[in-house]
């Protein structure tokens, strides 16, 4: 059964041809207004990794790696990507980055176990950044100057589109509302994570919501799922923003200032998966090998679905979508490139 939900009235904002131009428009705009930001370049990334290196994102730990393996590398199990959040962090290392100093990078994974629906997709494609930083920059004042940089940048792109396609009017609040998940909680027991997030944003619009993965003291479990090894869940959060077109919170991007030893020792403890602490990533963390860092994803489909104003994020990527998902778009005269 399809989850697509299409608006009362809703028309695709732009032509197939405009579509495609508006959305080079975004990637290439937003690109550079997040490098001046943060001061980041941009690095060619991995679409796939050995599963023995530990790199790999574990999400939630239940879903499944798209895998294969290379005979001529003697590689018996490589996993198409689930997001770079570690390869990142190792990649500054190896590429000699500074404090002050971050990476860019497209990112594409394949990620066969999400459920379908308006804004998600088994493909998915977004900016994935990391920046050094130091031991002093590990609290909560530096990642909010981090996420408005952010917020910044979204809203300069958007101003700039609005500009080279008129008929274009998404509207993007920039002052950011922090707001933590057990805050939410305690403002919305009654409503599930997904209504409180949509309380929230429908009021302020823009919302960072932080300290996500883990259990809230009221239902015992976490608001929403977060790897162990890679954010300090004491840092980290999800822009939000209101999406007029489905009258939802929207989230553009997962990010957080990243774990320490001390950090990823609790937290792995805590999801009781202490024999990842063997694997060469978590070795090289634990030692204190690896830098200091800040980092996350910023979906490229997501924003610009957002800041086009289009319901459906097949309408701004190519994937693979269920029958009556298919049907239902061609009913309401939505392509589904």
């Amino acid at each position: 059964m399809s989850k697509v939900y299409i608006p009362d009235g809703y028309k695709s904002p732009l032509s197939v041809y405009e579509m495609q131009r508006a959305i080079e428009f975004i990637k290439s705009n937003f690109q550079t207004n997040l490098c001046n930001a943060l001061n980041l370049r941009r690095v060619s990334a991995p679409l796939f990794v050995d599963e023995e290196s530990g790199l790999n994102d574990n999400l939630n730990g239940v879903e499944r790696p798209v895998s294969f393996d290379i005979p001529d590398a003697g590689i018996a199990d490589a996993q198409v990507v689930h997001s770079l959040a570690k390869w990142k962090r190792l990649a500054l290392k190896r590429y000699h980055f500074n404090v002050g100093k971050g990476l860019v990078t497209d990112m594409d994974a394949i990620r066969r176990d999400e459920e379908l629906d308006n804004i998600h997709s088994v493909y998915v494609d977004q900016w994935d950044w990391e920046k050094v930083i130091s031991r002093e920059d590990r609290n909560v004042p530096y990642l909010k100057q981090v996420v408005r940089a952010i917020v910044g940048a979204v809203c300069e792109t958007n101003d700039a589109l609005c500009i080279a396609f008129p008929s274009l009017h998404t509207q993007i609040e920039r002052d950011v509302y922090f707001v933590t998940t057990q805050e939410l909680e305690d403002r919305y027991p009654d409503l599930t994570p997904r209504q409180r997030e949509d309380a929230i944003c429908r009021e302020h619009r823009t919302v960072f919501l932080m300290q996500i993965g883990g259990a809230l003291k009221g239902s015992g479990k976490p608001h929403d799922g977060r790897a162990p090894d890679y954010d300090d869940w004491q840092l980290n959060g999800d822009i939000l923003i209101w999406n007029d077109v489905l009258s939802r919170a929207f989230e553009i991007s997962s990010m957080g200032i990243r774990v320490d030893e001390e950090s990823m020792a609790r937290q792995l403890e805590i999801r009781q998966c202490t024999e990842r602490a063997k694997l060469p990533f978590h070795k090289m963390l634990l030692s204190g090998q690896l830098p200091l860092t800040v980092g996350g994803g910023i979906g490229q489909s997501r924003l610009c679905m957002l800041l086009i104003g289009a319901c459906h994020i097949g309408e701004v990527q190519c994937s693979l979508w269920d029958h009556a998902t298919q049907e239902a778009c061609e009913k309401a005269g939505i392509l589904l490139l």
